[in-house]
């Protein structure tokens, strides 16, 4: 890739799954530009308060200081699960083989089949959430506001500093994916940066500790974006990411069939990843 004004230089026998305009530091072998997973620095920056449902300039709770913004849509649970816990849920997903992602990611999908441009999914290839999920998930329904909630993918995501992993800002999809984004962080800290396109000098930081629990919905889910930057992973962090269905895919929404067929597919909870075949 050679961009004017924005250059890059990638290998040609790439070891990563980055397409376009996404690199990681498998691919980059010169980079003259200013990653947006990097170094981009906003005018003002607010750090979330779980506690006050407000960012804040500076300052821990209670002892903030400097103006504040309210910013719905923000769930935090610190230590949602054990290291005990921790340490099984990661032996687990090691126990799988990863995909190669983009941007440095690798991962593994527990989900449909889905052509978001043209609006499709394929039933076929989903087997199920995975088993060592089930008792998560009953712990995530018990969590206030989420007795209803129906996962139907699972996406587990792995980030490295040696590969400069990061995931550009982006909102999920709309049109197949619902009100709430369920994420677990696991093995190290991060901050997940919200911005929003009206709001181009400000920044919002919500910081993810080992093994927290962070739900995005409401106002975080639709108008401002997320990401994560490649200066925020120092150590190994895997994310576990559950996703529900849209109202489109309720019993009687446009795609009610389709819903119906997912859930009962996902709470079989026998999964394997896409593109993983399973051992004979």
């Amino acid at each position: 890739m050679n961009e004017e004004n924005n250059v890059k230089y990638y290998a040609k026998d790439k070891l990563c799954g980055c397409k376009g305009i996404r690199s990681c530091l498998l691919c980059e072998t010169v980079d003259t530009a200013t990653d947006l997973t990097t170094e981009s620095k906003p005018l003002e920056i607010y750090e979330y308060c779980q506690q006050c449902r407000s960012a804040w300039e500076y300052g821990q709770h209670p002892d903030h200081g400097g103006s504040s913004i309210e910013f719905p849509g923000i769930y935090l649970q610190e230590e949602f699960i054990t290291e005990e816990q921790e340490r099984d849920l990661c032996r687990q997903i090691d126990s799988t083989p990863f995909v190669d992602s983009q941007s440095g990611r690798r991962k593994q999908d527990y989900g449909p089949k889905v052509n978001f441009k043209k609006k499709k999914v394929k039933c076929e290839v989903f087997t199920g959430l995975p088993d060592y999920s089930q008792p998560l998930y009953k712990q995530l329904t018990t969590v206030l506001g989420m007795a209803d909630f129906i996962p139907v993918e699972l996406c587990n995501l792995e980030y490295v500093p040696e590969r400069g992993s990061a995931i550009d800002p982006h909102f999920d999809d709309f049109w197949l994916w619902g009100e709430r984004l369920v994420t677990i962080n696991l093995l190290s800290d991060t901050i997940l940066r919200f911005t929003h396109t009206e709001k181009p000098d400000l920044e919002i930081h919500v910081k993810l500790n080992q093994r927290s629990l962070v739900v995005v919905e409401a106002a975080a889910r639709h108008k401002w974006k997320h990401a994560i930057h490649r200066n925020d992973i120092k150590s190994r962090r895997l994310a576990m990411t559950f996703r529900e269905l849209s109202a489109e895919f309720d019993d009687d929404g446009k795609n009610g069939s389709v819903g119906r067929k997912l859930k009962d597919i996902a709470f079989k909870f026998k999964g394997t990843a896409v593109g993983i075949k399973p051992e004979l």
